[in-house]
């Protein structure tokens, strides 16, 4: 049967709609970029930080989108899954990312006992985990990895800052040499506390302090009075802890019913971070208490930074007060946004530039390549990736922490000296409930 002139121009016109319809799609696809994004949402994590963490990624991402998106061209699109604070849902949502969504670029991570699990499957699938907030220093040590980077710290430097604070201000602020200091290590059994308590333990000894108990327990532990005693019996003057949120909470409760004195309490991060969780619990309880970390970007001198490093912080303290209704904005927020914001705005532009795409090839080659400076980034430091064939390929050489103190409703930098913003009070005044 001859085909009208009128059906094919119908058929024709119905084609090249079809046609221009595909074409939109194509172009809208090559002009977004989808990154997985996981973080604990729900679960005991996501209160020790993991959602303040998830909160500055999401600005950082916010941020470059409305900028224009990456090198100003492409629209970065979040997939967004919750690990629920379980390692083998980590694991199943980062499988699910992967496959499913056909991710190659995962970024967040909060807890180094998911992160251990999920830098294999990355390495093994050779998709990239760019981790932002997980520390310990086992996700990196001797796996020569390739595909999974970290501008965040490593478990190592917090032992470095803890033993080096003390031995800095012992004779000073106690009147004793630091061979005199008697010091307790407890620590949550996951990578990251035993990562944490190891590194104490090695600094401690090499700057010659006392190392009276090294303890371990299970963040999920119901009592921890146990490990209240053995600390008194210790001895202790000095106590760092390694803990997430809930076991953070019952070991200071059960320290205060048990007549627990100390003169002064360090945390690693984690739990320690999140203030306003711990003054809604414990109000003026934890005045003085010291934590190390990378530090809230809002405490360091926009003057010593690189230019526009203060403008870019302003906005990150903004937006998260916004979206949060919080007056303190907690460090994992800085952590968050700077690891993903160096992702974005340094690595992705050079990795379509120099190397042709978003794919994890042309991504791992373009991470090997920055080289920030001291004063580069929002939390102060700078960032150049250990390459493979390194005892830590993919970590970040130019990282740095902070020991920070509590000062009533805020926190102060006490160390490095060179940068602090307060003198240290240590020990803990005689008005502290804990003080020795």
């Amino acid at each position: 049967m001859p085909t009208s002139r009128r059906t094919l121009l119908k058929g024709t016109a119905a084609a090249a709609g079809v046609f221009s319809l595909d074409w939109t799609r194509a172009q809208a696809q090559a002009e977004t970029v989808r990154i997985g994004v996981i973080y604990d949402l729900s679960g005991p994590f996501a209160a020790g930080g993991s959602v303040a963490s998830a909160v500055g990624a999401e600005i950082a991402i916010d941020l470059c989108n409305e900028k224009g998106g990456i090198g100003g061209k492409y629209q970065v699109a979040p997939v967004k899954a919750d690990s629920q604070s379980k390692a083998d849902v980590a694991i199943n949502e980062v499988e699910r990312l992967i496959s499913q969504e056909t991710i190659d670029i995962i970024d967040g991570v909060y807890s180094s006992a998911h992160a251990v699990p999920l830098a294999a499957k990355a390495e093994q699938q050779k998709k990239i985990l760019w981790i932002t907030t997980a520390v310990a220093t086992a996700v990196f040590k001797d796996k020569n990895l390739h595909y999974v980077f970290r501008a965040q710290i490593h478990s190592d430097q917090y032992g470095q800052a803890f033993a080096s604070f003390i031995a800095e201000h012992a004779k000073a602020k106690l009147a004793i040499e630091p061979k005199d200091v008697k010091v307790a290590l407890i620590h949550e059994d996951g990578p990251y506390g035993v990562g944490v308590a190891a590194a104490d333990e090695a600094y401690s000894r090499e700057a010659g302090l006392q190392v009276v108990l090294k303890e371990g327990y299970s963040a999920s532990a119901p009592d921890l009075s146990a490990l209240v005693t053995k600390i008194k019996r210790s001895g202790a003057d000095v106590i760092s802890h390694a803990g997430y949120n809930p076991d953070i909470t019952l070991l200071l409760r059960q320290a205060r019913e048990n007549g627990l004195r100390f003169k002064m309490l360090f945390g690693a991060g984690a739990g320690y971070s999140q203030l306003d969780k711990l003054r809604a619990t414990f109000g003026k309880d934890i005045d003085n208490f010291c934590n190390i970390d990378p530090v809230p970007a809002q405490l360091l001198d926009p003057s010593k930074l690189a230019p526009g490093i203060g403008d870019l912080t302003r906005t990150m303290v903004e937006r998260y007060k916004a979206k949060t209704g919080a007056t303190d904005v907690p460090p994992h927020c800085s952590m968050g946004f700077n690891q993903t914001w160096v992702l974005l705005d340094k690595v992705l532009p050079a990795a379509k530039e120099k190397y042709g795409g978003f794919d994890p090839e042309s991504v791992r080659k373009a991470a090997l390549d920055v080289d920030i400076p001291p004063g580069g980034t929002i939390q102060g430091y700078g960032v150049k990736f250990f390459p493979p064939g390194t005892p830590l390929s993919g970590q970040n050489e130019r990282s740095t922490p902070v020991v920070m103190q509590n000062a009533g409703e805020h926190i102060s930098v006490v160390w490095p000296t060179i940068i602090r913003t307060q003198d240290p009070i240590f020990p803990l005044p005689k008005s502290s409930i804990y003080a020795a």
